[in-house]
């Protein structure tokens, strides 16, 4: 159905009051943005996205992406016009315990696809979900998935930000011609005029990508609707539509002279006599705002009937490929009930004292057998984080094999993050991507929206610790585990750690802390694994004790000393223990995979393991901070409190203190204490 000009320019102007007034009663906010982008959105809602009026949920559903979160009050204006928020939510906007938060939280009931907010990340989530259109569609044939389209929404400042660079070569490489974003082009910023700080000819950028590029007046509908059209014929590349548009349309100042293209509405109220002479430039009620007008109101009635007759003739397709295809149609909606097949966990055989990177390799060539709708990537290091075990039974992704399992991401770890959450935003794909944790850095804006997002990506970080040796301090990890353990101390909004942590001892607790990851499908799980062959832990030992995220590695029922680390280390106390039973002390080894899976054990559990009347001794190659929770004031910890040094791994551990003789001499000395 297409709409006259005058009445989409009618709607775009309800969205642009919508959108003021909303700021204006919260006192807070960013109205100059989302007052130029309602023209486009409109248009969007009204005429092409195609989604469920009555099942948010729809698994085939064109999917939005927002990337400037700031322009929430746009978003949330154009869903209520859907029925998506009430007019009394609108009023809410900022405030406590209200479902329209300053920038959008992800809700699909709601129609809000992701959480929103550090630039860049949201349109880069866009190129993931596009992936997993395909990838779905591949896998399945259901013809759902060939015919849906992600569309994405960017600003200036999500073009500057140096992700788009990644999410914008992988699109292009691709060929994802289900991607559709609309560059909301309008000169003005939060500081400055982008003048001041761009001078790049976006087009030819994206054109070098591979991009469809289009340039419109982005507030011109006609425009908006051709191009639209355009986008949705391309079959080759992702089309990008710059759409200059005006900051803060239909903007007045007090005087009634034009306050648009200005860097005051970008992110304050237009305020005072500004808002009154705005709200009458656009023909509205200046006593009260929130209100849907007749012909808009009649216009969003119609399109929403109009969906429901055309999702149900679409939805009648894919039922019918369902009824021919019940194996496939039954393994989808396991996919998106995050349903996992039985799997052979203890079937699953280990070189002995092998690296734990080289055991995620052999679990990872399991899971490629065994769960088809699983993604792996790398950023350029598949043969030395190992992620290039889930090859055994897949291939690389590409723009002509979208069945394969296999991303590979190039140099771009921000990217490659942001992608892999994208694909499990959309659903029916499970992701995991690896690189060294020293690079880990590159991720971390990805990892936290993860975290609040609670969407069960897994992080596979190796090279675990500075017997990265020769490589030296610029890939030797020291601070990196004390900040993602961070991670597990912070609660996200259901009260659950926000990011599970596992590093495990050894690779037969490698397949627990893998199996407790693929079964986490509440939180992201970040998987911290070794370069180093370590030491395997006693025979005999019961490994499933991990799950309690801490166990006794070696028993000691009546210690004078427990000795606690995670990963490499416990190999460590392991030998470390023997020395002191030859002169008589007798010590426990705890192995600790997860602070934050033992901290949700029982106290008499915690009690019994950690007992608070014996001393405890912790050892890690990172920040003494990491242990310090598990340690009690009145432990001991000897960790590393420099960065590391460019040396073989086994000179770095005798230089710096990581022998069993050395420890062992320390814990004397602490006993004696």
């Amino acid at each position: 159905m297409e709409h006259t000009s005058q009445l989409l320019t009618e709607a775009a102007d309800n969205i642009r009051v919508l959108v003021a007034a909303m700021v204006e009663k919260a006192k807070s906010g960013h109205p100059g943005g989302a007052m130029g982008g309602a023209d486009f959105i409109n248009v969007l809602y009204s005429e092409f996205l195609k989604f469920d009026p009555d099942c948010p949920s729809w698994e085939c559903r064109d999917r939005f992406f927002l990337d400037p979160g700031h322009m929430s009050p746009m978003l949330y204006a154009q869903l209520m016009l859907c029925g998506r928020f009430t007019m009394d939510e609108l009023k809410q906007f900022r405030q406590w315990d209200s479902p329209t938060a300053g920038h959008p939280e992800r809700c699909v009931e709601r129609g809000i696809e992701n959480t929103s907010g550090p630039l860049g990340q949201g349109h880069t989530y866009a190129v993931g979900a596009a992936i997993a259109a395909k990838a779905l569609y591949a896998r399945t044939g259901n013809p759902g998935f060939k015919r849906e389209k992600i569309y994405a929404f960017i600003s200036d400042g999500g073009i500057q930000e140096e992700i788009s660079q990644g999410a914008g070569r992988i699109a292009g490489h691709l060929g994802l011609d289900n991607l559709i974003m609309f560059y909301d082009s309008n000169d003005i910023q939060l500081s400055t005029p982008t003048s001041d700080v761009i001078s790049e000819d976006t087009a030819l950028k994206y054109q070098a990508w591979n991009w469809n590029v289009i340039e419109i007046d982005g507030n011109a509908p006609v425009q908006i609707r051709e191009a639209l059209t355009q986008a949705n014929k391309e079959n080759q590349r992702p089309t990008l539509i710059i759409g200059h548009t005006v900051m803060g349309k239909g903007a007045r100042k007090a005087d009634g002279s034009s306050y648009e293209k200005c860097c005051q509405t970008h992110g304050a109220p237009l305020g005072g006599d500004n808002y009154l002479q705005t709200l009458k430039n656009l023909s509205a009620d200046v006593e009260t705002p929130f209100q849907v007008r007749p012909a808009v109101e009649k216009m969003y009635a119609e399109r929403l009937e109009e969906l429901r007759k055309e999702v149900r003739n679409l939805r009648a397709e894919e039922q019918a490929w369902a009824t021919e295809n019940p194996a496939k149609a039954q393994l989808q909606a396991d996919w998106f009930a995050n349903r996992l097949p039985q799997l052979p966990w203890d079937e699953i055989e280990h070189k002995a004292n092998s690296a734990t990177r080289n055991g995620s390799k052999t679990i990872l060539a399991m899971l490629s057998e065994h769960v088809p709708n699983m993604i792996v990537s790398s950023a350029d290091l598949c043969n030395s984080d190992k992620t290039d075990g889930f090859l055994a039974h897949t291939t690389e992704i590409s723009r002509t094999n979208f069945a394969g399992g296999f991303f590979q991401a190039g140099v771009s770890e921000l990217s490659m993050a942001c992608i892999c959450i994208g694909m499990m935003l959309h659903g029916g794909i499970i992701t995991a991507m690896g690189t060294f944790f020293v690079f880990s850095d590159y991720m971390k804006p990805a990892i936290r929206m993860a975290a609040l997002m609670e969407i069960p990506v897994k992080f596979i970080w190796s090279h675990d610790a500075f017997r990265v040796g020769e490589d030296g301090p610029t890939h030797e990890p020291v601070e990196q585990e004390a900040q993602i353990r961070l991670m597990e101390k912070l609660n996200n909004h259901h009260g659950k750690d926000s990011v599970r942590v596992l590093r495990p001892c050894d690779n037969q607790e490698n397949t627990q802390c893998w199996k407790m990851a693929m079964e986490n499908t509440d939180t992201p799980t970040a998987l911290i694994f070794s370069r180093q062959d370590v030491r395997d832990l006693p025979a005999g030992t019961d490994y499933t004790q991990a799950q309690k995220g801490a166990f006794e590695a070696i028993k000691e029922a009546n210690p004078d000393v427990v000795l606690v680390a995670s990963g490499s280390e416990v190999g460590t106390l392991c030998d470390t223990q023997q020395l002191l039973q030859k002169e008589g002390i007798k010590a426990r080894v705890v192995s600790c995979p997860s602070e934050g899976l033992f901290r949700q054990q029982s106290k008499e559990y915690q009690e019994e393991l950690l007992p608070k009347n014996v001393k405890t001794f912790a050892l890690t190659a990172g920040l003494p901070v990491t242990m310090e929770g598990l340690v009690g004031p009145e432990g001991r910890i000897h960790g590393l409190s420099s960065f590391g040094f460019s040396a073989p791994y086994k000179v770095l551990d005798e230089k710096l203190g990581f022998t069993p003789e050395h420890i062992y001499k320390e814990i004397v000395d602490f006993l004696k204490q």
